[in-house]
């Protein structure tokens, strides 16, 4: 067997067959945490006309200035102006006209009167306290002006960001698209969430979880189900899949066993396996299938190796793939609760849970070191990580973490 790499060497070869996806223009609200592959400039200015802050009555200030609650101002009504009906256009001296918040300020008036200021008459108005010059108006350009950039290239799009470029009209923006990424479990002892099982039987997790995770990672999850363990039967139920599909992700198969299917039917295709120097997650493969060449990372069956396996090499994979920056998720500093051990030569990357206390973070481990212990995984929110030549870390040593549960 050949040595093991680092993760950092794997990682370098799975990037280097994944390039960020061609931008294209995306629907609004489908560019949700898309990379913005465009300045966007606003066309229109926000607001787009001086409009009223307040309900009230739209007046000329010279008309109103002298108003005092012992010596009010009375003034006669001409109409209504209700947001999106500008049936008053046209106050003249000596007028008012009702309006509503949002509504265009009709011309000649210069100001608003909030009704806590009058007795809200209907045909004639009793007005109690005079407005400054352009008080409660809201002036056209006043936050958005023609040409400002309103979203930056490379930026993430979130609800603000989505509804600023909708406020300007925008139904469309350029993004990256979400990947395609097929998502293939292998074993022959496999059942789908509710078949019946056998004596020898088990419930096929893996793909549910890892599909899952591709969700999360804003990629679109294409979940093919379970492939027995034959070869031709592997490639045959992947090959309609490849068209449109951007990253491929199978789980078991990889390992020494007899019945390693993706390592033997993906050697035809010059696929590449090898360990990896991590724990858990030794066997690992990557290469380029079908006619388009699409990339495809091959992770052990064990459910916590399928993880830990997608964490390290398939999100910085679909983060390359969406042009979102950094790949790879950060660490965090945090206190060990209790010692651990690892074997040495294998970065270690253990279950924990993060949390603070008044000596700031710390990190508790969480079930045992076994690589079939989904329970423990999904008690976890962590990994909390063990340098290979590190075998031991005494409990309040720091060490790194990656929060599994935190955007980055």
């Amino acid at each position: 067997m050949s040595e093991p790499c680092t993760i950092e060497e794997h990682l370098e070869r799975v990037l280097g067959g994944v390039r960020p996806m061609t931008p294209v223009p995306q629907p609004l609200l489908e560019t949700l945490g898309l990379v913005c592959a465009e300045d966007v400039v606003a066309t229109i200015a926000l607001p787009s006309f001086d409009n009223s802050a307040m309900d009230g009555y739209a007046v000329r200030h010279a008309d109103v200035a002298s108003a005092t609650a012992g010596q009010p101002v009375r003034l006669p009504v001409v109409g209504e102006i209700g947001a999106g009906q500008a049936t008053v256009r046209r106050v003249e001296p000596g007028t008012v006209a009702k309006i509503m918040t949002g509504a265009p300020i009709p011309e000649g008036a210069d100001a608003v009167v909030p009704y806590e200021w009058t007795d809200r008459g209907a045909d004639v108005v009793r007005i109690d306290e005079p407005p400054e010059p352009g008080q409660h108006v809201r002036p056209a350009g006043g936050d958005v002006a023609v040409g400002d950039v309103l979203v930056e290239e490379g930026t993430v799009l979130g609800p603000r960001q989505i509804g600023v470029l909708a406020s300007v009209g925008r139904a469309t923006v350029m993004a990256r698209p979400r990947p395609r990424v097929v998502v293939v479990s292998t074993g022959a002892e496999l059942r789908d969430p509710g078949e019946e099982l056998g004596p020898d039987s088990i419930y096929d997790g893996n793909s549910f979880m890892l599909a899952a995770a591709v969700l999360r990672a804003g990629a679109v999850p294409v979940r093919v189900g379970i492939v027995g363990d034959e070869p031709d039967a592997f490639l045959q139920a992947l090959e309609p899949h490849l068209e449109g599909a951007d990253l491929v992700v199978t789980s078991g198969g990889v390992s020494q066993g007899d019945y390693d299917v993706v390592k033997e039917a993906l050697r035809r295709e010059g696929v590449w396996f090898g360990p990896v120097a991590m724990q858990p997650g030794k066997p690992q493969g990557f290469g380029m299938v079908g006619p388009g060449k699409t990339p495809i990372v091959t992770v052990p069956g064990n459910s916590v190796s399928a993880y830990v396996s997608f964490e390290m090499f398939v999100l910085p994979a679909i983060r390359t793939l969406m042009g979102h920056t950094p790949v790879t998720r950060p660490t965090v500093e945090a206190r060990l609760t209790r010692s651990v051990h690892s074997p040495e030569g294998r970065r270690q990357l253990l279950r924990g849970r993060a949390g603070t206390d008044e000596r700031g973070r710390y990190v508790e481990p969480v079930g045992g070191s076994a690589s079939h212990l989904i329970g423990a995984l999904a008690q976890a929110d962590c990994l909390v990580v063990v340098p290979e030549q590190t075998t031991s870390v005494d409990a309040d040593e720091r060490v790194q973490v990656l929060l599994l549960d935190e955007d980055f």
